[in-house]
């Protein structure tokens, strides 16, 4: 079984080549759990209900959040009943969930395997001064879906410093399927398989343009640190690069307790050619 996760997406035009990817590469098709990170979706900014539904529509399981999540205020009326997990080291009482729970039946299975997936805030540099402490937050999540029969955990670590997410998965590793990292839009070129038996990546990177900053137009954002001055990000509209890792499990090998991937693996294409 492989599941395939894809970077913080930015903008419409990678959103449309994403859902591409996913319904005419063997990568995509093959692939029977698909899930991306959306916090950028709407320009840089959010998610929309209507790109929400466009991805679940195309054939995404969940999505997950970040920092940016709540930039269009129209989340408030469907984060609720969606399958984003949005950070769950939010204050109690925030809209949504940290996690989603999905049930899935793999190759016609007799019982039908449940997947979570858990979205985590890093702290360091993140200046939200709201945030819980993203280790216990984990603790907490994790029980609650071992509670509810996860077979299967992911955990989207959306953070600033690459030690603090390095020291994230060495505290959970061997008590979650995989650990992917986000936020930063640079692929990383570190994934494995930990000691205990989790996957794990730094960044994924982002399914936005290879010519920007971070998926904005360098015009727009060069100014900022030439001056010193506030300017106004736009997106660049160059061609777009996807970012993605393809987690495979064996589902044949007797497991006890959460399962373990034995294969983390980068997938990027760039006008239309993989390259990883």
């Amino acid at each position: 079984m492989n599941i395939l996760f894809f970077g913080d997406i930015f903008g419409n035009k990678a959103l449309d080549e994403t859902i591409h990817f996913i319904q005419t590469t063997d990568e995509g098709k093959l692939a029977e759990i698909k899930i991306a990170n959306v916090e950028n979706a709407a320009e840089g900014f959010g998610i929309t209900e209507a790109q929400y539904n466009k991805l679940i529509k195309a054939g995404f399981d969940m999505l997950s959040g970040g920092n940016h999540i709540w930039d269009k205020k129209e989340i408030f009326h469907f984060i609720t009943k969606s399958k984003i997990a949005r950070p769950c080291n939010l204050p109690s009482g925030t809209p949504g969930s940290g996690w989603q729970l999905i049930n899935k039946n793999i190759n016609n299975s007799a019982h039908p395997l449940k997947i979570g997936l858990i979205n985590v805030l890093g702290r360091v540099f993140m200046n939200i001064t709201a945030l819980e402490c993203p280790f216990r937050a984990c603790d907490k999540a994790i029980e609650e879906l071992k509670n509810q029969g996860a077979d299967l955990i992911i955990v989207d670590i959306h953070a600033e410093t690459t030690s603090e997410k390095n020291a994230l998965a060495h505290y959970l590793d061997g008590r979650v399927s995989a650990i992917v990292g986000t936020h930063t839009h640079i692929p990383t070129a570190d994934e494995r398989i930990l000691p205990k038996g989790t996957a794990y990546i730094t960044d994924i990177g982002a399914c936005a343009s290879q010519e920007s900053v971070i998926g904005m137009s360098t015009e727009s954002i060069l100014p900022k640190f030439l001056t010193g001055l506030p300017s106004r990000g736009e997106v660049s509209k160059k061609p777009i690069k996807l970012n993605a890792v393809n987690i495979s499990f064996d589902l044949s090998q007797p497991s006890s307790g959460i399962l373990k991937a034995n294969r983390i693996k980068r997938i990027s294409q760039y006008e239309g050619k993989l390259i990883i």
